[in-house]
């Protein structure tokens, strides 16, 4: 019921920064609770942060300190601002959405995905 498009990825620098979007449509953004995961090759999904439909925000402890999850339910858009890139950062990120539940680390928590988008951190 709920379409997902990332997109900001692209080629940056060690200690750059770089902000993904994630853009909902065909339902208000209010009701999901939304999540950011990211694949690199060989490597299972991890979970990456995630920010609950009260705005409660949970980070893993590889991105503490250096990423920021927040949403505009206005413009029905999640956010990923990325700071302080590493190349251990690369990867494919996702973009996932939880209908009237809580925001979880699991991927088989959410309902819907976006199609995701490539961040590669350059040494």
């Amino acid at each position: 019921q709920v379409q997902l498009v990332e997109s900001g990825g692209g080629l940056v620098q060690a200690g750059g920064s770089l902000r993904l979007s994630c853009a909902a449509s065909g339902r208000t953004l209010s009701n999901y609770a939304m999540g950011w995961f990211r694949q690199a090759p060989g490597k299972e999904r991890e979970f990456v942060a995630a920010v609950s439909r009260s705005d409660s925000t949970y980070y893993a402890d590889s991105v503490k300190g250096r990423f920021t999850i927040s949403r505009d339910n206005a413009k029905n858009t999640v956010y990923l601002q990325m700071n302080s890139l590493k190349p251990e950062d690369t990867a494919v990120y996702y973009c996932a959405a939880r209908f009237l539940l809580g925001a979880s680390a699991e991927s088989k928590a959410y309902d819907y995905w976006g199609q995701g988008t490539q961040v590669t951190v350059s040494s």
